[in-house]
């Protein structure tokens, strides 16, 4: 313990903390100081270490070296019941609920309050609404889980951990899946908390929310603290250096865009989910050359399935799918990709890339049995190099090593290879699903200005993305998708993220300017 430093006034302070896995040095001597009742952001490119940092402390992993102190005292947090004894508790970005229980029976689940042998349900039932009531968090406890929407599963996770006693939260991307007015909720919730005594570690990327709701920041790169900040006295840029180690534009530069041509036109198209439910309802679109069309959306509206059908990779059940004025509707992937139209999928280990194989043979995936590639019955491995190295040097894919694993990429590095892939091939349309799903900053800027560049050159971009400040930033037009249907269309420099939320909510656009 610092002899000048009262470890008292720190709801938490991780002194030292270094944990190894195999090749990786994932945390390097970090301190962390959190003081009582404020609301504290953890930020960093992904592989900086925050998520490894707070695993530790909520005992998901033990570090190798290093120290915990709880309100000055230190604590040995060996596992989830050592933190939560601790009065620690975290909300992770995939939400721990169980979908076919109600709300009561998943916020008690493990510590159930009982009256002799039976499950104490009413008692149960009037902690949690006193709860709800206290923090502001109102839900139904005996709403089903899958019932709910994304934003009133966020509240039970915290109730949760609220019900188990704890007074240190750590939410980990809480607004990853959440419509702007679910945040702004969420925004108030944790207000609430804060002025209650709550000490809240708020993990994410998107720096105008750590401007917006945060007192102090920690920033890591590479594994180590590079600085810690009052949020008053920085910038959103300055973080932004601070993660990456140089300037970072955080605004997509770009011109006006000039379209073309009708290239693809979606008419009433119907698609069924995996259990044989309608995901996408009639649904009806086109896109022109020259322009990007962003689907902002909440997860699970049918935006994964809209894709797939439109790449091939899904059944339609009945509509059309128009490209270059020709029907594919019930053309294979390879034959759409023949044709012209690319893709950047949502799952970049599932669809885009083969992480068992080298980054020379991923990037030629789809295109192996090319003249260029292939003389019919063996692959021309060094032309495939030749090749590689360069779209390597072009893209700036880091470690430039082609023959390297695709699975021991960093996630921005696996995206590089399959955007620099589907560009090489000259599409005359491209698919991009969740493009950023998980980057830095640094990695986002990089294909934002990519996709801008190829906008430019006259490819159309269908972009899906749940991310609104990025549909905002590259869109030039906007539609909004709810179960499975379009609710309205925009213009970015005509409307609000407001707008653009109701309607990602259910609204219809035509309801809106009615009300208004």
């Amino acid at each position: 313990m610092d002899k000048n430093v009262d470890y008292s006034k720190y709801a938490v302070v991780m002194k030292g903390i270094t944990k190894r896995f195999p090749g990786v040095l994932a945390n390097d001597r970090v301190d962390l100081f959190v003081k009582k009742g404020e609301i504290h952001a953890i930020v960093g490119e992904n592989g900086a270490g925050k998520t490894t940092l707070m695993s530790q402390l909520y005992g998901l992993i033990k570090p190798d070296d290093g120290k915990i102190y709880i309100n000055g005292v230190e604590a040995q947090i060996n596992d989830p019941n050592d933190a939560i004894s601790a009065k620690i508790g975290m909300v992770h970005q995939h939400f721990m609920l169980v979908d076919r229980l109600s709300v009561v029976e998943n916020i008690v689940l493990g510590q159930e309050p009982v009256r002799g042998p039976f499950f104490a349900l009413n008692r149960a039932r009037k902690e949690i609404k006193d709860l709800s009531k206290k923090f502001g968090l109102i839900v139904d406890p005996d709403s089903i889980i899958e019932d709910m929407p994304v934003g009133m599963q966020q509240r039970v996770e915290i109730i949760k951990v609220l019900y188990r006693g704890a007074e240190i939260l750590v939410l980990d991307e809480p607004t990853a899946v959440l419509t702007p007015q679910e945040t702004n909720e969420l925004f108030e919730v944790l207000k609430s908390l804060k002025s209650q005594g709550k000490t809240i570690i708020f993990i994410t990327h998107k720096l105008n929310e750590v401007m917006a709701i945060t007192e102090s920041v920690t920033v890591m790169r590479l594994g180590k603290v590079t600085g810690v900040v009052k949020t008053s006295q920085t910038s959103s840029k300055e973080l932004a250096n601070m993660m990456v180690g140089r300037e970072v534009l955080l605004t997509v530069e770009k011109n006006s865009a000039h379209p073309g041509d009708e290239i693809l036109q979606v008419k009433d198209l119907v698609v069924k989910e995996n259990r044989g439910i309608e995901a996408v309802r009639g649904l009806s679109l086109n896109v022109r050359s020259g322009e990007i069309v962003g689907i902002a959306g909440v997860a699970g509206n049918g935006q994964t399935e809209l894709t797939e059908a439109m790449t091939g990779l899904r059944k339609v059940e009945s509509g059309k799918i128009i490209f270059k004025g020709q029907d594919i509707t019930g053309f294979s992937p390879k034959k759409r990709r023949e044709m012209g139209m690319g893709h950047i999928p949502e799952d970049r280990l599932k669809h885009g890339l083969i992480k068992t194989f080298p980054i020379y043979y991923n990037f030629i995936l789809g295109e192996h049995d090319d003249p260029k590639f292939s003389d019919g019955v063996f692959l021309k491995i060094e032309d495939i190099r030749k090749f590689s190295e360069n779209l390597v040097k072009r893209f700036d894919v880091r470690p430039p090593k082609i023959d390297l694993l695709g699975m021991n990429l960093s996630g921005g590095n696996q995206q590089k290879v399959i955007v620099a892939r589907e560009i090489a091939f000259d599409p005359a349309l491209m698919i991009v699903s969740q493009p950023t799903r998980g980057l830095d900053v640094g990695a986002i800027e990089f294909i934002h200005k990519t996709l801008i560049s190829m906008r430019d050159k006259g490819i159309g971009i269908l972009l899906i993305s749940m991310e609104l400040e990025e549909i905002f930033s590259l869109s030039d037009r906007i539609l909004t998708i709810y179960e499975g249907q379009i609710m309205g269309e925009v213009r970015p420099e005509n409307t609000t993220t407001e707008e653009v939320g109701l309607m990602m909510a259910g609204h219809r656009l035509e309801d809106l300017h009615q009300e208004a």
